[in-house]
């Protein structure tokens, strides 16, 4: 599959300097007019963390700080102290800015610290210990001041040693990959497999310190002459860390045929580091995490439980990881027969589902195996060295995302080799085939049947996974000697839970980001308000423990929940066309974001993190002719044939990317800066437009102004604040499309509009239409125009989406007085009431108001007569036991918690 094609940005460019020019009268001024920095209540920020202990025994953190407009100029340094108002050495960087130039979010990077921390204007501290970045031909060198990391910039060598002082502690990081080119059902005979390793294809330093670095590296697996699975990785150091962090990103671009037995089968997907050992072997520890903080807690030689005892203190030092007393002050029973202790060199904890895990190890290689216990849920965690140093090694996510696996091997000898594997080689090879054979659905005619009966959007070859991706995290300690225990529970709960600085909702709100007025802190003062955030928290915590019930987890589900239950099953209907894996529709993401921001609850931030992560990579194509795209809610998350650039919406990225730097994240916004191209790739109405022979025109696209341009502006708004490679073309597109929607003879209310690519504009139509659909709103609509609305003066736009929001929930005389047609069966109305809240704020009406609290108690979705339990179920109507509340959907929760939320903040003084 080709890729999508790159116009030409020479046209682009000079569409983007004559809007440049038209931005000014619209109220943007350049950089260079920012205003001085206002009052030092807008100056100054208290960052707190999400969960308690600071960083713990992570290498550092980075948060994203939002700042009201004209508070700090572009060039602003910033300061970070703790309580006691000592200097936090921090590393500060722009992530945004406002049209006035001013900054609108900055990113700080910490390497230490804990309990609050206060972030304010000046010349930063300097780190005790700089990172610093070396170029050596081949090799990127990075320095903490306690470890050195060499990077590879060629070969499949990603990591070519660390060190810590003179004594290496790992080398010859790598990626490894299991192919297995065929697989059958049921009883199997020789299983082949074949080896690719990760060649590097290119080596970026991204960031040089004093307190953060940043290298990223790319490339395909390799063997022979077939390169394919392309990844990005990205290695951080922090000043002072003995540890890094890696995020590993792959995307697939195998070939798996439904109904075909060969192909590209992942077998194993992993990370690897070769350990050097140099201590005695009963000095040599093996660490391995079981549920929670627990380790398996041993030697290569072990010297404890044996018939002669060498002595209490030997014991001790041996399960405490130290190095052990000469041998020659042991008892000489043990001391003289040493020899014949047998050496554990192999070790193996696999995660093969959400529930269990087993460790097992053995000798070496060629013989077997003996248990080791096991558990329910590991922690991804191990541990690999001596008494001279080792590595510790986790995978972030272990049991959500399995099969997961981890493996020591040769520890009994001069170098061990640790693997994280993403993807056990234990588990089934990762099929990816579409579900079905058809079932006959060759025609339009026969598909659009289909739809009508599973809800699923079938079409011949489009339930392809060619082109999603998946980003896992992984952290790496380079150890002096073997840590204690309570040293290595830190580590442990670094990979679970990473640290996390943030700011609190108070400053979200006050610096007015992400739709300025939307949200607001809780607020229970009155009997009805309190209702509401009970019920707010009830959703919230349903959906959290129905992810646990209903298992929601594996390497390419985890951070997705599904779209509609199922009443006669007391099941979610997991199997049914598009009313399985919800893939963002309606906007879950938007209501989780949005219930942050307001709250800055740990449990609300790492849901919907885990959701970014996933709707971000899994849900969207990155590769071939459907990149830029996302697909419709399904069985599979990429099965529908519904590819949609609101999927892909960056509206859905932009919350984690601010509030924490990511840069991953950020990637996938600044791939969607020229997703209106896709529309030239495939037509969204090909199975339900009149015209068999349309072909796209690229200078007359018809692009809708609710879900299509809302998903477009959002990445195009994105680019520009971020000043990116392409933010005066985004800036150029933002404005042009505000401009001729708002141009057109019906603004909103005309539905869409033709689109010419070369200029960013819509062509104004001559005669005034209607079509308006339920959807065009609620993926992300009225949060971005509430966005653009504060950021750009262009009355005409604001007028022309406030009609909108007056009409959708009108009555149909009232649009037909209006318009002179009325808006057809429409749905969905609770969800509009935020609609009506927004504009009644910004209108001063009064009516509107009154209408926003009436469509959200008394129209469709949930109203205030619904249970607002869970029933308890269990066998035999259930196969395991929990709770159901059969009444939820998720369309409807997504749109009743941003109803209910923004109305409070716009409106919640004037509750009926």
């Amino acid at each position: 599959m080709s890729p999508i094609p790159r116009r030409s940005l020479l046209k682009a460019a000079a569409v983007a300097g004559a809007a440049t020019q038209a931005s000014w009268a619209l109220g943007a001024r350049p950089a260079d007019a920012a205003p001085a920095a206002s009052a030092a209540s807008d100056a100054t920020v208290t960052l707190d963390w999400l969960e308690d202990g600071g960083l713990g025994a992570a290498p550092g953190t980075t948060v994203g700080v939002p700042w009201p407009k004209g508070a700090h100029r572009p060039d602003r340094t910033f300061a970070l102290t703790d309580a006691a108002g000592r200097s936090v050495p921090t590393q500060s960087w722009p992530l945004a800015y406002w049209p006035d130039g001013s900054l609108k979010w900055t990113a700080h990077a910490v390497a230490s610290g804990s309990g609050r921390l206060t972030l304010t204007a000046g010349p930063p501290a300097a780190p005790e210990h700089e990172v610093t970045v070396t170029r050596h031909g081949g090799s990127i060198d990075i320095a903490t001041g306690v470890i050195t990391a060499r990077i590879g910039t060629s070969g499949t060598t990603v990591v070519k040693s660390v060190t810590r002082g003179a004594t290496e502690i790992a080398r010859n990081g790598r990626l490894v990959l299991l192919r297995q080119p065929e697989i059958e059902d049921g009883d199997q005979g020789t299983v082949r497999t074949e080896r690719f390793d990760g060649a590097i294809t290119g080596a970026e330093v991204e960031q040089r310190g004093p307190v953060r670095a940043v290298v990223r590296v790319d490339g395909k697996h390799r063997k022979g002459d077939r390169s394919w699975l392309p990844f990005s990785l990205r290695l951080y150091f922090y000043a002072g860390a003995d540890s890094f962090r890696m995020v590993h990103t792959i995307t697939f671009d195998g070939t798996q045929e439904p109904g075909k037995a060969s192909g590209d089968f992942v077998r194993g997907l992993g990370v690897r580091f070769t350990v050097p050992m140099r201590d005695a072997s009963y000095d040599r520890h093996i660490r391995i995490g079981g549920e929670g903080t627990g380790l398996l807690r041993e030697a290569v030689k072990g010297i404890t439980g044996l018939r002669r005892d060498p002595g209490a203190a030997v014991q001790a030092a041996q399960f405490e990881g130290r190095k052990l007393p000469d041998p020659a002050t042991w008892d000489q029973r043990v001391t003289s027969r040493l020899q014949y202790i047998p050496e554990w060199g192999d070790y193996t904890l696999s995660q093969l589902s959400a529930d269990g895990f087993t460790l097992r190890k053995r000798t070496k290689k060629g013989y077997g195996w003996v248990g080791a216990g096991g558990g329910r849920r590991a922690s991804g965690f191990g541990y690999v060295g001596g008494a001279s140093g080792g590595l510790s090694f986790g995978l972030r996510d272990f049991w959500e995302k399995h099969p997961a696996q981890l493996d020591i091997r040769d520890a009994h000898t001069d170098a061990a080799e640790v693997t994280l594997w993403l993807w056990s080689p234990e588990a089934q090879p990762m099929d990816l085939r579409f579900y079905h054979d058809g079932m006959g659905q060759d025609s339009y005619a026969e598909q659009l049947e289909g739809l009508n009966i599973t809800y699923e959007d079938y079409e011949p070859g489009f339930g392809t996974p060619y082109g999603i991706a998946r980003t896992s995290e992984l952290l790496f300690w380079a150890n002096a000697s073997t840590p204690a225990a309570e040293a290595l529970a830190r580590q442990i709960e670094a990979v679970r839970v990473p640290p996390q600085l943030a700011a609190p909702p108070a400053q979200l709100i006050k610096a007015k980001v992400f739709g300025p007025g939307l949200y607001s802190e809780p607020d229970r003062s009155t009997p009805a308000k309190a209702k509401i955030e009970d019920h707010l928290d009830f959703l919230f915590t349903y959906y959290r423990d129905q992810v646990e019930q209903r298992r929601w987890y594996g390497f390419w589900d985890y951070g997705d929940i599904m779209h509609t239950y199922d009443t006669a099953r007391h099941q979610w209907r997991y199997d049914i066309g598009g009313y399985a894996w919800d893939n963002s529709e309606l906007s879950p993401d938007l209501w989780l974001w949005y219930a942050y921001l307001r709250s800055g609850r740990a449990d609300i931030f790492r849901f919907a993190e885990a959701m970014t992560r996933h709707t971000g990579e899994v849900d969207v194509y990155h590769l071939g002719q459907w990149a830029g795209l996302g697909t419709r809610h399904g069985v599979q998350h990429y099965a529908d044939s519904a590819k949609q650039q609101r999927i892909a919406n960056t509206t859905y990225r932009r919350f984690y990317y601010f509030l924490t730097g990511d840069e991953r994240v950020g990637d996938l916004m600044r791939a969607n800066v020229d997703s209106d191209e896709t529309f030239l790739v495939l037509d969204p109405q090909r199975k339900v437009r009149p015209d068999p022979d349309y072909r796209p025109d690229p200078h007359a696209l018809s692009i809708g102004f609710g879900t299509d341009w809302s998903g477009l502006v959002s990445a195009w708004l994105t680019e520009w604040e971020r000043k990116g490679p392409q933010w005066e073309k985004a800036r150029a597109r933002v404005l042009s499309t505000m401009e001729t929607i708002a141009a057109q003879p019906n603004g909103f209310v005309q539905g869409s509009g033709l689109y010419d690519l070369d200029t960013g504009r819509f062509a104004v139509a001559d005669t005034p239409a209607v079509s308006v659909s339920h959807l065009s709103a609620v993926f992300g609509l009225n949060e971005l125009c509430a966005e653009l609305i504060d950021l750009v003066d262009m009355p005409a736009f604001e007028e022309a989406y406030y009609d909108y929001c007056r009409y959708f929930n009108a009555t149909k005389a009232e649009q037909k007085a209006r318009y002179g047609s009325d808006f057809g069966s429409l749905i969905l109305f609770q969800g509009h009431s935020r609609l009506d809240a927004y504009a009644a704020v910004r209108t001063g009406d009064a009516k509107l108001a009154a209408r926003a609290w009436e469509k959200f108690y008394d129209s469709d979705g949930y109203k205030e007569s619904a249970p607002w339990t869970t029933e308890k179920i269990g066998g035999p109507l259930a196969l395991v036991p929990g709770t159901e509340a059969s009444w939820v959907s998720t369309n409807d929760t997504a749109l009743y918690g941003l109803a209910a939320i923004e109305n409070l903040a716009l409106l919640g003084d004037r509750m009926p």
